[in-house]
């Protein structure tokens, strides 16, 4: 008789919920966050280098970013890099420091970045959901091969799906805090 790995299942969709949780940290939501320039790449050295490989970022303020560039010959290509950046932000260069000031959000701007946060939610959730798919097939090869029972298979697609309902209303709540994060600053 084989055995379902629920501690297997569970860390397995788990990841999914860590990685939405890294999407959401890269959304802009009024106040500084050094994760925010996480997805700012610039050519240095004749490759595309993430910002953070090539600086220190500190959030001295609320509304203050600052990018310490570790080589003086790489300020430019960072400030341009992360004016270019689709994150809208207007950095200004002192020396090898670079200023970012971020803005407060309007209204519109606040619902637009609800609705990419409630995106990457709805991508973790089909995530989910391909795993939890992916676990059933398996179960039911096992009952196809007489490996395990008719009722062991309805059994453990309960506790697939037990598993799955518990992830999903975890990726719902932090959809939920993050919103409320975004819509009140």
């Amino acid at each position: 008789m084989v055995e379902l790995n629920l501690i297997d299942i569970k860390a397995h969709m788990d990841k999914t919920i860590v990685s939405l949780k890294k999407d959401l940290s890269g959304l802009r939501v009024g106040r500084a966050s050094a994760s925010m320039l996480d997805q700012v790449n610039v050519n240095a050295y004749g490759n595309s280098m993430p910002l953070n490989q090539l600086s220190t970022i500190s959030v001295p303020e609320a509304r203050l970013l600052l990018v310490n560039v570790w080589d003086n010959s790489l300020v430019v290509a960072a400030e341009k890099s992360i004016r270019e950046s689709p994150l809208g932000l207007n950095p200004m260069v002192e020396g090898n420091v670079i200023r970012i000031n971020i803005p407060s959000l309007s209204e519109e701007r606040r619902i637009e970045i609800t609705k990419v946060a409630a995106k990457y939610a709805e991508n973790s959730k089909i995530a989910v959901r391909n795993i939890r798919r992916d676990y059933i097939e398996n179960v039911r090869k096992l009952q196809k091969n007489g490996e395990i029972s008719e009722d062991q298979k309805h059994q453990d697609e309960l506790l697939i799906q037990e598993i799955t309902n518990k992830v999903i209303n975890n990726i719902d709540n932090v959809l939920s805090h993050k919103e409320k994060e975004i819509l009140e600053n």
